[in-house]
């Protein structure tokens, strides 16, 4: 039997508290994890450098490169909220026709790429499409007293990159090179992953229905 749940139940995870308003363009600081509509996070960052929510600081001069968007979240905030997408849209769509501007978020019927230089940028931007995927949050913490520790233990990333990934990315970063990955062991609940696992796998069937961010610790290989 399904429950219903009202939508109000909800607002204190879909809205922003800045404004207070349903989040548009959820984006979210990638040193705590917390999120915001991105034109009310960017304008508070034009005076601050510290999380609206928790103060923490960001980064000291330049926060707006440790935001990024949360395509996940916006997509629950528009599935949830009926007709939120459409009137953002509209209202978008507007803001642009009143300053004669192109909506930016619109291709216009027929563009073709007409030289080598053009045909070269849009390759490069098409090859950046996990920027598009579902995002994942995850905390990485050392279990081992003579490896050292993440800087920054949260991260926020594509959830198709492989543990394979992972570990390059923590051997780069206490290992002084990702050559060195396969001295490495990542593991769930303390269980070892395997290097082919994506973030998505690990999340579905070890921490399906637990509060994010996804948990993993790190440990030097061992041994067998």
């Amino acid at each position: 039997m399904e429950k219903l749940i009202k939508l109000k139940t909800l607002n204190c995870h879909i809205t922003c508290k800045i404004c207070r308003g349903y989040l548009v363009d959820a984006t979210t600081v990638t040193e705590c994890l917390h999120t915001f509509c991105k034109s009310c996070l960017v304008k508070h960052l034009e005076e601050n450098n510290s999380c609206p929510t928790c103060q923490i600081v960001i980064h000291q001069s330049h926060p707006l490169q440790y935001i990024s968007f949360d395509r996940t979240m916006q997509d629950i905030v528009f599935k949830l909220v009926p007709g939120l997408q459409l009137d953002e849209t509209k209202r978008e769509r507007e803001f642009y026709r009143i300053r004669g501007l192109p909506y930016p978020k619109e291709v216009p019927a027929g563009t073709e790429i007409d030289d080598d230089k053009t045909a070269q940028d849009q390759a490069a931007a098409d090859s950046d499409y996990h920027r598009t995927d579902e995002q994942v949050n995850i905390g990485l913490e050392c279990v081992a007293s003579h490896l050292k520790s993440l800087k920054k233990k949260f991260l926020r990333v594509s959830s198709q990159a492989t543990i394979t990934h992972l570990k390059k990315f923590i051997a780069v970063k206490v290992l002084d090179g990702s050559d060195k990955y396969r001295d490495i062991d990542i593991l769930c609940n303390d269980e070892l992953l395997g290097k082919d696992h994506t973030l998505k796998f690990v999340y579905v069937t070890r921490w399906r229905f637990r509060e994010p961010p996804l948990k993993l610790q790190y440990r030097p290989k061992l041994d067998l």
